[in-house]
């Protein structure tokens, strides 16, 4: 075995003009999570506890778009969703459509672990995160001023927002008369930075494990389901590798993304990098996304095809990188 290794996310494609001040909020946010991360690994916790134990520290943070900070509906509410999955014995959770529930990855390791199905949704969920007694809120608590601020530009734009962070002052580039060259299934979208957390891991026994959560879009159709708690799209980890998508979702489910790059290691023989290369190059089509992944080896490696990816890593021999650009 190569020893452990952990890759985490907040998203890929970022504003340019992301101001310093959230450039350095981010980096630090993804070093205190990496840490999380490196302790519990040295302390011989299994893969798939890492995962969820990261996750969840993302998205009890508002800087990114998971759990408390999460994206706003067109209705203004918030529709979150999760996926979690175990390389060993390929056993997966999922849940879409959470509003209640705090920490919606731990929802979806609920689903995997105590209950006979892969995934939930919406009412269905929140009725099994009542029965597991998991801590819930107010819909409320995940709605934020900024957040607020965002949805209102993406009315009056009549498009769909993806990076809420960018401050609401000074957006006249957003304003719906502006053509934009990229599109989401055929349709133009204003501003392409998508925002979703993820983390995977190799723990010291070589098993490979992959969590990812989300708010989805600013200004979402009610009811809609990205690639985040889609397996084998934004999630996905066997017994070569653990996989983590981020990015235009739609892009992300036409690749099953994540599957893609164990196949490609799996009947392709390649290594590690060279998958992710070969997918975020070969199967995004005209999509914008990134991901993170680690392999049963102890590898680590990320690409993407945007601007940025918010993203850090480490491995058991010391090496550790936390970057944007």
């Amino acid at each position: 075995m190569g020893g452990w290794a952990i890759a985490v996310h907040g998203g890929a494609g970022v504003d340019p003009n992301l101001p310093a001040e959230r450039q350095e909020e981010a980096t630090q946010l993804l070093t205190r999570c990496l840490n999380i991360g490196i302790s519990a690994l040295r302390s011989s916790l299994p893969a798939i506890d890492v995962v969820e134990l990261v996750v969840r520290e993302l998205e009890s943070d508002p800087l990114f778009n998971s759990g408390r900070g999460s994206a706003l509906t067109a209705n203004g509410t918030v529709e979150m969703e999760a996926s979690i999955m175990d390389g060993a014995g390929r056993r997966c959770g999922a849940v879409s459509g959470i509003s209640t529930v705090k920490n919606p990855i731990s929802l979806a390791r609920l689903v995997m672990d105590k209950s006979p199905h892969s995934y939930l949704g919406f009412s269905g969920a929140e009725e099994f995160a009542k029965q597991q007694g998991v801590e819930m809120v107010d819909n409320e608590y995940f709605i934020t001023e900024d957040n607020v601020g965002m949805l209102k530009l993406a009315k009056e734009a009549n498009t769909i927002l993806f990076d809420y962070r960018i401050p609401v002052t000074g957006l006249d580039y957003c304003a719906s008369s502006v053509e934009s060259p990229i599109r989401m299934n055929g349709l133009p979208i204003s501003v392409y930075a998508p925002e979703t957390v993820g983390c995977v891991v190799v723990d010291g026994q070589g098993r490979c494990a992959a969590a990812t959560s989300t708010g989805g879009l600013m200004n979402k159709m009610t009811g809609r389901i990205g690639d985040s708690p889609l397996i084998g799209a934004g999630t996905y980890a066997g017994e070569l590798c653990g996989v983590s998508c981020t990015g235009e979702g739609e892009a992300i489910i036409r690749g099953t993304l994540a599957r893609d790059v164990a196949a490609v290691m799996e009947y392709k023989e390649l290594g590690l990098q060279e998958a992710v290369d070969f997918v975020i190059k070969k199967r995004l089509d005209k999509g914008f996304a990134g991901l993170i992944a680690v392999s049963s080896k102890g590898e680590v490696a990320y690409g993407f095809n945007c601007n940025g990816m918010f993203r850090g890593c480490a491995t058991e021999d010391g090496f550790m990188d936390v970057g944007i650009w």
